[in-house]
């Protein structure tokens, strides 16, 4: 069975930071394919300013590496904008994406 997720930018930068997580078991899960992300470009940028702060030392291949292997098995979802709020207004595009994959399931 394949699932179809978002994938929070914590997850992700949980799981390089300790494979053996559930966050490392997710990203373990995306790479194996059972797991497909779902993106747009905004996703991508956010994940590639976090993964190159310095605090986390990860290189600029790791970061491409794990970044390319994400996007060859995501899908790309752009979603129109919600009139919503969060309580973290910067993962409004996360809950976007989500909606609009909700709506193509439903088709």
């Amino acid at each position: 069975m394949k699932y179809y997720t978002v994938i929070d930018t914590n997850v992700l930068v949980s799981a390089m930071l300790k494979c053996n997580s559930i966050s490392g078991n997710v990203m373990e899960l995306t790479f194996d394919g059972s797991i497909i992300p779902i993106l747009n470009e905004q996703i991508v940028k956010e994940y590639r300013e976090v993964l190159a702060r310095p605090k986390f030392h990860f290189t600029k291949e790791i970061i491409r590496d794990v970044l390319d292997n994400i996007q060859s098995r995501g899908i790309y979802m752009d979603a129109e904008r919600l009139d919503i709020e969060l309580p973290a207004p910067k993962d409004r595009v996360f809950y976007e994406v989500v909606m609009e994959e909700r709506k193509t399931e439903k088709a």
